[in-house]
């Protein structure tokens, strides 16, 4: 979910030395038109493209981080599936005062974020394997991603 610290936990594991994939930058993911009307659409990640990094021979733990609606299709290639979570306040607030990322800063977005917190975060958390309470320090949140992708349980 937007605003829950995806792309600082990356940044953090990356500074620890781990591989790490933001399916939102690259060309992991695609703006997919919606046929029923024009301006609507969603961002998808890419098979083939996800398929081949997920095939890769193990070189070390991957962390790959994203949330678009056919995710789920890939789960079975993932030792783990974990949910970054925050109260919507928290969330709403770090999305305001960011400044690496303009999205949810105009109040279409913010609605929609708040919208996507109530309809998909409840999907997210049926399908994933593991749920953090990202609203902890980042440094928290990474040790417990660094836990869980060693195997142990948090």
């Amino acid at each position: 979910m937007s605003g829950t610290g995806k792309s600082s936990a990356l940044a953090a594991l990356a500074r620890r030395g781990y591989r790490v994939v933001d399916t939102d930058e690259g060309e992991l993911s695609e703006w997919v038109p919606d046929p029923a009307g024009p301006g609507g659409g969603e961002w998808l990640w890419r098979e083939r493209p996800m398929t081949q990094l997920l095939a890769e021979p193990e070189t070390g733990t991957l962390f790959v981080a994203g949330c678009v609606r056919n995710q789920g299709r890939f789960y079975d290639r993932f030792d783990a599936v974990v949910l970054l979570s925050a109260p919507p306040p928290v969330i709403l607030e770090r999305i305001a005062t960011r400044t690496n990322n303009d999205y949810g800063k105009a109040p279409e977005e913010r609605r929609l974020i708040e919208e996507q917190l109530r309809a998909v975060e409840p999907l997210l958390r049926r399908g994933c394997s593991h749920e953090l309470d990202a609203s902890r320090p980042l440094e928290q949140v990474v040790a417990e991603l660094v836990t869980i992708a060693e195997g142990r349980v948090p």
